[in-house]
């Protein structure tokens, strides 16, 4: 009897084990084909609801009512500047420990201004060389070289994880108008391409790769950077459907020769000086990242198999018009509406090539932005720029020499926004101790109108600064290595706005919320639309992509899955 009774426990036991294995085998659900992520360059959080009026049901619209859309979505370093933000996303850890803390900074070993990417080691592939007096970004003329490179990147990306997890099958590229912006997201082991505007056409490094896959070479010799030619950039929609239709020439937003700041923009000849740049500063600059990302994916055959892939696209051209524009003007506004469209054109092809049944989406942005200091004020909204050259000649600096002892030119190596680098060498010399200059220069600066903190390196290191949010932030941006001696936090809405000597409209690299509230959506094969109101920050998206894909998270990782999303599968 006892007999009988240990059979039947037995096989009741093992059917109950091979029900549950079955039920969670059904339930797992499959992998995606793609993983397609798409960071919008200056997309601050509120950007898409504020110019909503007209979007299409494919592009923005189609993402917020078939994703898991976090609504208050937060960077939480301090610096909110391209390739930090791009970085986070990529290796889901802080400034401080994947090491882009800012887009440029001083090389403490050499002296030398370091552009985030450049690496001469691994020059552009085919390339005749940047001539940067056609070069409208100021952050890339601080380059002292045409080679790049993902080196400095000091942890893994999702992207790396994805092929150590998978296999070298698994295939990961990235693209984007910037080098800075595709770098950081190719990760180590993905490729990445960029848009030279000295060269009209999209490029690599040898870092990646030799020379140039046909499909490459045939879409540069297509024509279509060259189409935009004699053409002008008109607003898409009805005057009707804009929140500033009838502000077109605000006093405040920059006038650039050719380019003017009222529409229509036009491009221009194509051998004129500035026709690349005036395509990145308008959504021809998107049209054509998409363009040139749709036969990438067509050509190295992205999704086609049960091995995930991993596509990165960022969108630069909401950037670089809030720049000149500032993020409240009609050109802002259009561009969103254009970049809608442009989206949609992705999604639709996405769909026919893989499904987007078959596909994760992720997208966010790299930072938010300021409004302009002119608008503001015409808002009763207290705002300032901040000029450090002419700050440089205020009787604070002379005092502090006089104290130290110390030569013009011997205190401060340089202000590179948003640190003050000083200079140790001729500190050392005068058997100074450069705790109390530190003190001794952030006391100053921080009397100084504009300036909310001067945040000594000394205090970052001892972890003596006070446990705000706002100081958390600023230690999130620290590394030993790279930052400068003091970093400066400007009060809201105060900010700097001479770049090389170009003077802009906006700008971003604050921690405050302005500048750190970016969106950010999951849509995919299993997630249900759900609209979550708590705080999220940036550093848990690279977390949550591997905990869908089964994979471990970046070296560096510092965030959390978010649950919401995991939740919307059962």
């Amino acid at each position: 009897m006892r007999q009988i009774f240990y059979s039947r426990f037995y096989w009741f036991i093992l059917g109950t084990i091979l029900f549950i294995d079955q039920s969670f085998a059904t339930d797992t659900p499959k992998l995606p084909r793609l993983v397609l992520q798409i960071t919008v360059d200056q997309l601050r959080g509120d950007l898409v609801n504020r110019y909503g009026a007209g979007l299409e049901n494919g592009g923005f619209n189609y993402l917020l009512s078939h994703g898991a859309v976090f609504t208050d979505a937060h960077h939480r370093h301090a610096n909110t500047e391209t390739v930090v933000g791009h970085t986070t996303l990529a290796t889901g850890t802080d400034p401080a420990i994947h090491g882009m803390i800012s887009n440029v900074w001083i090389d403490r070993k050499t002296g030398a201004t370091v552009y985030n990417v450049q690496d001469p080691d691994y020059p552009l592939v085919g390339a005749a060389g940047t001539d940067k007096k056609t070069e409208i970004d100021p952050t890339q003329r601080a380059a002292t070289t045409d080679g790049r490179s993902p080196r400095s990147i000091l942890t893994s990306t999702i992207g790396d994880e994805i092929r150590l997890h998978f296999g070298t099958q698994a295939k990961v590229f990235s693209v984007s108008v910037k080098d800075r912006a595709a770098i950081s997201m190719g990760g180590h082991s993905g490729q990445a391409y960029w848009f030279s505007k000295s060269e009209g056409r999209f490029v690599t490094s040898s870092y990646y790769r030799k020379d140039y896959p046909d499909w490459v070479t045939a879409w540069n010799a297509s024509g279509k950077v060259a189409s935009y030619a004699g053409r002008e950039w008109k607003l898409t929609l009805d005057r009707s459907l804009y929140l500033f239709a009838d502000k077109d020439d605000q006093p405040w937003e920059m006038d650039l020769p050719g380019w003017g700041r009222t529409f229509p923009h036009h491009y221009g000849p194509v051998d004129g000086k500035f026709y690349t740049g005036f395509l990145t500063m308008s959504p021809a600059g998107d049209e054509l990242t998409v363009d040139f990302a749709k036969a990438l994916l067509d050509n190295e055959k992205l999704g086609q198999d049960e091995i995930p892939d991993y596509l990165s696209i960022s969108l630069s051209s909401t950037d670089y018009v809030g720049h000149v524009f500032g993020p409240s003007s009609l050109e802002a506004e259009d561009n969103i509406k254009r970049l809608d469209r442009t989206l949609q054109n992705l999604l639709e092809y996405v769909d026919k090539k893989v499904g987007l049944d078959k596909t994760l989406i992720v997208l966010s942005a790299d930072h938010g932005a300021t409004e302009a200091t002119d608008y503001l004020k015409t808002l009763g909204i207290e705002s300032g720029q901040f000029n450090f050259e002419k700050a440089e000649k205020e009787p604070w600096l002379a005092r502090l020499r006089k104290r130290f002892g110390l030569k013009k030119g011997g205190l401060i190596k340089g202000f590179i926004k948003p640190y003050v680098y000083l200079n140790h060498t001729d500190i050392a010399k005068a058997g100074l101790n450069l705790d109390e200059v530190e003190g001794a220069v952030a006391e100053e600066l921080q009397k100084l109108p504009g300036i909310a903190y001067a945040v000594t390196s000394s205090s970052l290191r001892r972890g003596t600064v006070p446990d705000t949010e706002v100081m958390q932030a600023v230690l999130a941006n620290f590394n030993t290595d790279r930052s400068g001696d003091i970093h400066i936090v400007f009060e809201p809405h105060w900010y700097v706005a001479d770049f090389d000597g170009m003077h802009v409209t906006s700008v971003h690299g604050s921690p405050w919320s302005y500048d750190t509230y970016v969106p950010l959506i999951f849509s995919g094969p299993g997630i249900r639309p759900d609209h979550i109101y708590r705080r999220v920050e940036t550093v848990d998206v690279a977390a949550t992509i591997a905990e869908l894909l089964g994979t471990k998270p970046p070296s560096g990782s510092a965030g959390v899955p978010l649950t919401e999303v995991f939740e919307s599968n059962e």
